[in-house]
Parts: structure tokens; sequence; C-alpha cells
């Protein structure tokens, strides 16, 4: 799955154009590349997303096309959150 999706899936960011736009401004790294938005994710990535003063990273669980809401959260585990 293109990383880009997979942020909106997710609902890590809730619109594919931001998610895109946040990709292309080389905020995101997968497996500690930069990464751009069409970068294909496989379970296990180590994604991370550079925002205002924090960053958050989390690692891929699955990879499914389409999920709810209430189970979006299991497509990932976070594994360190330094927002301030």
């Amino acid at each position: 799955m293109r990383l880009d999706k997979f942020l909106k899936v997710s609902r890590i960011i809730k619109r594919r154009t931001v998610a895109n736009d946040v990709c292309s401004a080389d905020r995101v790294t997968v497996n500690g590349k930069e990464s751009k938005p069409g970068v294909k994710l496989k379970v296990g990535d180590i994604v991370t997303i550079v925002f205002g003063n924090g960053k958050v990273s989390f690692k891929v669980l699955s990879l499914p096309d389409n999920v709810r809401k209430e189970n979006a959260a299991d497509m990932y585990e976070i594994l360190e959150d330094d927002q301030e």
C-alpha cells in the first residue's frame, strides 16, 4: 500500500491530499529513509512523521484497503510520541 494512502486509511492524517503534502515536504521517513507519497509500505516498517516541535513513530501492523473507524488504530503500533 502507498504511504499516503496508509496515512489516510489508518486515520493518522485525515485527508490523503494532506498526507501527500506532508510526504512531499520530506517530513516522513520509512525505516530511516526520507520517503515520498508513493513508497510501498510493508508490514513491519517503521514510519516517523515530524510536525511542529514533535514527532511520532509507529510500526505498521496491517495493510487493509478499507477499515472501519473503530479498527483504524489496529493498523499500527505507536513506538515513540514526542509531541510538545
